[in-house]
């Protein structure tokens, strides 16, 4: 019905002002974000030196086009173990075994902090296991455990929502992206830059036996060692942000204040297992996360990543392949530099200018400016190929297609902080947002394992036959953004 108006109805309405924005706790935010950093540093420090390392194992026998198999299998190993688990993991009173329940849903339950601390050991320990590693299988076991022991993606996006409401989301999510982008920075940095240390660095390290037997040690031990410290900070100073009265911890989960105000451990009490809980303040059943707005947002999550993760893991392949293959030939150093950039411009991008676009455009029409970035960045890879092949090698030109690259890719992070904040605001209620970021990060976790294992494998292929010209991997990553541009039109207008 249209509201009454008369002769004395202003012809301008006066807007309501906006809701003042909640300032953000930034104690705990910046703990989250700094526990967070140690994720994106074990997973992309070794990247810049992945296929030299595959090289040296001798698991190719001097096969060139066979690295990228090997590269893309080493990359899924971590998403595949990681949806395996995010899925399979139940804590009992005395041990952790494998049965089936979810990291972040049993976070719903238990709390946030003790599966962070898990997954901040099991990131430490595996990475170590990875520098130590000689033989493919090694490796393979290692990438597994790295990804099996780490749950704490989907746990820490509850923290970040449950830190924050609807004034200051937006703003939280901004400043998410800083560790992913330190990491950014600093993983293909110390990968590039300390690997074989005795062969770069021989007055320093020339004489080390043992950095000459596992010349990939040092990059892997500085991530591993800051997961260690990370897990120190977390175990002091990270406080919960769920209340679990209604599942009995082990004594070593269980923390509280002294009269002193001294964090200690201690046994559940009787209270915690008794008290009544509003069904509309339960987590709710699993078949119930299954609707409409959360499959939306999670498939939309899914697709993001597939397309995401299958550019970064051909580009550093692509940057190391042969010229006379139609790569860049780099070796890497000059990888990790490469890589470390993209990293400084996309914290930088994403601290300056995602809160001004989201609000500006909204989360939609962010989400899909992400997604549409891709076409360009693809149509990148093929015409390097011609300019490298033409010309004998990496011509200035050429580094001006590097450079457009990495600035397209800046649009795709924006994409993220978007569907962060649908994914957060699909959610049943809050006491199922652990479920559903797990049930989401679960989706993301599998399309990332499919991908470089089946866009490097493509790579390779696609370069030993000459399928479409060599360029066949490129038109089926086309159709995958296509696709994944459709999906992002399901999603509602509004959050």
């Amino acid at each position: 019905m249209s509201p009454q108006v008369d002769e004395e109805t202003p012809l301008l309405q006066v807007q309501q002002d906006k809701p003042q924005r909640t300032p953000l706790p930034w104690f705990q935010f910046t703990i989250v974000l700094f526990l967070q950093l140690a994720e994106p540093l074990t997973s992309q420090v070794i990247y810049p030196f992945l296929p030299q390392l595959i090289r040296d194992i001798g698991i190719t026998r001097g096969d060139e086009t066979k690295v990228g198999h090997y590269v893309g299998l080493l990359q899924s190993l971590f998403f595949l173990t990681q949806a395996m688990t995010v899925l399979h993991v139940y804590l009992t009173s005395v041990s952790l075994i494998c049965i089936t329940k979810h990291w972040s849903r049993i976070s719903d339950r238990i709390g946030r902090k003790p599966v962070i601390l898990i997954g901040l050991f099991g990131l430490s320990m595996s990475m170590y296991c990875f520098g130590l590693a000689t033989t493919f299988w090694g490796l393979v076991l290692s990438r597994s455990l790295n990804g099996a022991l780490n749950g704490n993606i989907g746990v820490i996006k509850s923290i970040m929502a449950e830190m924050t409401d609807a004034t200051n989301i937006a703003q939280a999510y901004a400043y998410m992206p800083i560790a992913w982008s330190t990491g950014g920075v600093l993983g293909p940095m110390i990968g590039g830059a300390l690997a074989r240390p005795a062969e770069q660095f021989p007055q320093l390290f020339g004489h080390n036996e043992f950095l000459k037997k596992y010349p990939y040690f040092l990059p892997c031990a500085v991530p591993a060692t800051f997961s260690a410290i990370a897990w120190l900070v977390t175990f002091l100073f990270l406080e919960e942000t769920v209340q679990a009265p209604a599942f009995a911890l082990p004594k070593i989960f269980r923390f509280k204040k002294n009269n002193t105000g001294k964090l200690m451990m201690s046994a559940p009490e009787i209270n915690d297992l008794t008290t009544e809980i509003p069904d509309n303040e339960k987590p709710v059943p699993f078949r119930k996360l299954l609707n409409r707005r959360v499959l939306i947002a999670a498939g939309n999550y899914a697709t993001l990543s597939l397309v995401d993760i299958t550019f970064r893991a051909i580009q550093p392949l692509f940057f190391s392949t042969p010229v006379e293959l139609g790569g860049l030939g780099l070796p890497p150093s000059s990888i990790g530099n490469l890589l470390s950039i993209f990293g400084l411009l996309n914290g930088v991008m994403q601290v300056f200018f995602f809160a001004k676009l989201h609000d500006y455009f909204g989360s939609k029409k962010t989400f899909i400016m992400g997604i549409a970035s891709t076409f360009p960045i693809f149509a990148c890879f093929p015409i390097l190929t011609y300019l490298v092949k033409s010309n004998g090698g990496v011509t200035p030109l050429a580094w001006v297609f590097v450079l457009l690259q990495i600035i397209f890719s800046l649009s795709i992070s924006f994409s993220y902080g978007a569907i962060f904040i649908y994914i957060s605001a699909a959610s049943p209620n809050r006491a199922s947002l652990g479920a559903t970021n797990g049930l989401s990060q679960m989706t993301v976790s599998i399309c990332r394992a499919i991908g470089p294992a089946a866009s490097n494998s493509l790579f390779s292929l696609s370069m030993k036959h000459h399928y479409l010209g060599g360029f066949l991997v490129y038109y089926v990553l086309f159709t995958i953004a296509a696709l994944a541009l459709v999906a992002a039109t399901l999603l509602p207008r509004k959050v």
